[in-house]
C-alpha cells in the first residue's frame, strides 16, 4: 500500500503495504501450505525409502534364489561325479579280475599239458627195460627234476594223497579196497598224481580208498 505525506514542505511517498503485519488467516494459510509441503516431502522420502527397501529385498531374494540354484547344481554334479567314480572303480576291479582269470586259465591249460609230460617222464623212469643204461636213466631224471622245479616255481604243487583222509575236493576215488595198510576212509594207493596251481586244483588225484 502506497501513501503520500507532507512534512516540512516536502512531499514523501511511502509504501507501507509490506511493513504491515499479515492477518491470522494468512499466517495460518501459509503455515498450512508449509505443513502440506513438509508432509509431501516426507511422503516422497518415505516412498523413496520403501522403493529402495523393496528393490533391496528383491535383489536379496534374487541372489538367494541364484545361490540355491547354484548349490543344487553343485550337489547334482557332485552326485554324478561320485557315481562315475564308483562305476569306474567297479569297472577297474572287474577288468582286473577278468584279466587275472584269463591268465589263470591260460596257465592252467599250459600246466595241464605239462602235467601229462611229467606223467610220461615218471613212467619212462619206472620202466625196468631201460635198467641197463644208467646214463640214459640219469639223464631222464635230471630233465624230469629240472622240469618239475620250473613248474613248481610257476605255482604248480603236487597233492599229497597216499595215507591221507579221503577228500573229494582233492581226490577222485575210482576204487575201494580191503587193506590193512591204512585205516578205513583213507587213501590206500595213488593211481595218478593230482596237482594244484596257485592253490587251485587243476587235476584231482586218482586214488584207491580203504574200506
Amino acid at each position: 500500500m502506497t501513501t503520500i505525506s507532507e512534512k516540512e514542505g516536502n512531499v514523501f511517498v511511502e509504501d507501507i503495504g509490506e511493513g504491515m503485519p499479515e492477518s491470522e488467516e494468512q499466517v495460518e494459510a501459509e503455515a498450512g501450505d508449509m505443513a502440506d509441503a513438509a508432509d509431501e516431502e516426507a511422503e516422497a522420502e518415505t516412498e523413496s525409502e520403501n522403493t529402495e527397501e523393496s528393490a533391496g529385498e528383491s535383489e536379496a531374494e534374487s541372489n538367494n534364489e541364484a545361490s540355491n540354484e547354484a548349490s543344487e547344481e553343485d550337489e547334482e554334479l557332485n552326485v554324478k561325479y561320485m557315481r562315475l567314480m564308483a562305476d569306474f572303480q567297479n569297472f577297474r576291479r572287474r577288468a582286473d579280475r577278468e584279466r587275472s582269470e584269463i591268465y589263470a586259465r591260460a596257465n592252467e591249460n599250459i600246466m595241464t599239458g605239462l602235467i601229462d609230460v611229467l606223467d610220461n617222464f615218471e613212467r619212462a623212469m619206472a620202466d625196468d627195460s631201460a635198467e641197463g643204461d644208467e646214463g640214459f636213466k640219469k639223464g631222464m631224471e635230471l630233465i624230469f627234476n629240472q622240469l618239475k622245479d620250473v613248474l613248481t616255481k610257476s605255482g604248480l604243487e603236487e597233492i599229497e594223497a597216499e595215507g591221507a583222509d579221503f577228500d573229494p575236493n582233492f581226490h577222485n576215488a575210482v576204487m575201494m579196497e580191503d587193506t590193512d595198510k591204512v585205516e578205513s576212509g583213507k587213501v590206500s594207493e595213488v593211481l595218478q598224481k593230482g596237482y594244484m596251481l596257485n592253490g587251485r586244483v587243476i587235476r584231482a588225484s586218482m586214488v584207491k580208498v580203504a574200506n
